[in-house]
C-alpha cells in the first residue's frame, strides 16, 4: 500500500551497459548481429526438421521445440536491450518489466524441462533401443513436450504474482540489461526476503531437479556405452549425446551460478556476464552445436539446398 510520503514507481531505468557508453554503437551492431544469426539459425533448424521426413523422430522433434523456445527466449531480451543501448535514459514501464520477468522465468524453466526430456530420449535410444518406438511414441513425445511448456509457464506464475504485488517507491534504477528477479527485488520498498526465498526454492527445485534427471540419464548411457564392444558403436552413441551435453554444461553452469549458488561476493558486472551466457550465447550456439556434428541434419540441409536450387 502506498503511504502519503511515497511515490509509486511507474517505470524502471535499465542501466544495462551505460558504464561503457563510448562502445554503445559497437555493442548495438554486435548484439543485432547475434540476434539475427540466432533467430535465423533456429528457424532454419525448425524448417529442416519439419521439411525432411527422415528427421520426424522424437529426438529432432524435441530439438525443434528447443529451437522455437530459443527464438522466444532471445526475442524477450535482445530487442529491448538493443533499443535501450541507443537510448540516453532507457526506461521500461512497470507492467512491461513484470511481463519480461515472467516470460524469462517461464521460458528458462521450460528449457530445463526440455533438456531433461531430451536426455531421457537419448537414454531410451541407447539403453533401451528395442523399446524405443514404444516408450517414445509420437503421442507420448508430444505429451512430454506439452508438459514441459505448460509446467514451465505454470511453475513461475505464482512467484511473478507475488513480485507484481510488491511496492516500489524509488530508487528505480535496475543495474542490469533486462528485468531480472534479484535486481528488481532490491528496489522494493519493503523487505522482499519471503519472495526471494520462495523464488530461490523454486529455481533450485527446477534447476537441480532437471539436472539430476539429466545426470542420471547420462550415467546410465555411459554404463551402456562401456558395454558396447565395438569402438564404432561407442563413437556413434557418443556423437548423438555430445551436442546435448555441451548445451547442458553451458546453460546449467551459468543458471546455477546465478540463481542457486550464494550471491556473496558477486558484483553487478560479473552477474551481467553470467546472464549473457544463458540469454545470448546459448541460444546463439544451439544451431551450430546441433548441426555441425550432426550428419542427419547436414544431409537434410544439403537436400533442402539442392531442392531450392532446382526450383529456382
Amino acid at each position: 500500500m502506498t503511504t502519503t510520503n511515497e511515490t509509486t514507481v511507474a517505470e524502471f531505468i535499465l542501466l544495462g551497459f551505460t558504464s561503457v557508453k563510448h562502445l554503445k554503437l559497437l555493442l548495438f551492431i554486435m548484439f543485432l548481429f547475434i540476434y539475427i544469426v540466432t533467430v535465423s539459425g533456429n528457424i532454419l533448424i525448425v524448417a529442416i526438421v519439419y521439411g525432411d521426413a527422415h528427421l520426424h523422430t522424437p529426438m529432432y522433434f524435441f530439438l525443434s521445440n528447443l529451437s522455437c523456445l530459443e527464438i522466444l527466449y532471445t526475442s524477450n531480451i535482445i530487442p529491448k536491450m538493443l533499443f535501450n543501448i541507443m537510448m540516453e535514459n532507457p526506461t521500461v514501464p512497470f507492467t512491461e518489466c513484470i511481463v519480461q520477468l515472467y516470460l524469462f522465468g517461464s521460458l528458462g524453466s521450460t528449457e530445463c524441462f526440455l533438456l531433461g526430456v531430451m536426455a531421457y530420449d537419448r537414454y531410451v535410444a541407447i539403453c533401451k533401443p528395442l523399446h524405443y518406438s514404444i516408450l517414445m511414441a509420437t503421442r507420448r513425445s508430444i505429451l512430454m513436450s506439452l508438459c514441459s511448456w505448460s509446467t514451465g509457464f505454470i511453475a513461475t506464475f505464482g512467484a511473478i504474482v507475488l513480485v507484481s504485488q510488491l511496492h516500489f517507491c524509488g530508487p528505480n534504477k535496475i543495474k542490469h540489461f533486462f528485468c531480472d528477479l534479484q535486481p528488481v527485488l532490491k528496489l522494493s520498498c519493503k523487505n522482499a526476503y519471503t519472495i526471494s526465498t520462495v523464488s530461490w526454492i523454486l529455481a533450485s527445485t527446477i534447476l537441480i531437479g532437471s539436472c539430476l534427471l539429466i545426470l542420471a540419464s547420462y550415467v546410465r548411457i555411459i554404463l551402456s556405452m562401456i558395454r558396447i564392444s565395438s569402438s564404432k558403436g561407442r563413437q556413434k552413441a557418443l556423437s548423438t549425446c555430445s551436442a546435448h551435453i555441451t548445451v547442458v554444461v553451458i546453460f546449467y553452469g551459468a543458471m546455477i551460478s546465478m540463481y542457486v549458488s550464494p550471491n556473496t561476493g558477486k558484483n553487478e558486472e560479473s552477474n551481467k556476464i553470467s546472464s549473457l551466457l544463458y540469454t545470448v550465447v546459448t541460444p546463439l550456439m544451439n544451431p551450430f552445436i546441433y548441426t555441425l556434428r550432426n550428419q542427419d541434419v547436414k544431409q537434410a540441409l544439403h537436400k533442402a539446398i539442392i531442392r531450392t536450387c532446382k526450383y529456382n
